[in-house]
């Protein structure tokens, strides 16, 4: 991820311990871009799709998505993104607490690049976050269509 152009990392996450919780652990992996938080797919759509430093206009980007959201389902900010061309190649990593094998499966379908279920004990999800850090280090992020 270390590129020529920095990959910014969009974070979906209505539990706001949960959110302070990733990017603590993602900073302690070393992983220093940019996070954007949002707590509710409304927002995080607008920003995706509209914001003038959004992926759909500024690429290349991460998304680290929960499912379980006030507002929406993740799958269906899965599905939306996924399916509109200027943010389909867009990596999105599902964090979330759903370990339901249809949901997993349905997420994949959908086009999810890695699907991790957090865990319930606080060092066990500290620990994957970390590794989840690590595997971000080393990743290659494709630009946004047309770059």
């Amino acid at each position: 991820m270390n590129d020529h152009r920095s990959v910014s990392i969009v974070m979906i996450e209505d539990d706001e311990g949960h959110a302070r919780l990733i990017e603590k652990n993602i900073r302690r992996a070393g992983i220093l871009n940019d996070i954007t938080h949002f707590t509710d797919g409304t927002s995080a759509l607008d920003y995706l799709f509209n914001h003038a430093d959004g992926p759909a206009r500024n690429g290349p980007a991460l998304v680290l998505l929960d499912l379980n959201l006030p507002d929406m389902s993740g799958t269906d900010i899965l599905a939306k993104i996924k399916g509109t061309p200027a943010l389909k190649r867009t990596p999105v990593v599902v964090l979330t607490t759903t370990d339901d094998k249809v949901e997993i499966q349905r997420c994949y379908d959908l086009g999810c690049n890695v699907y991790i279920t957090k865990p319930v004990n606080y060092e066990s999800f500290a620990q994957a976050i970390r590794q989840l850090g690590l595997f971000l280090s080393v990743i290659q992020v494709p630009e946004i269509e047309g770059d």
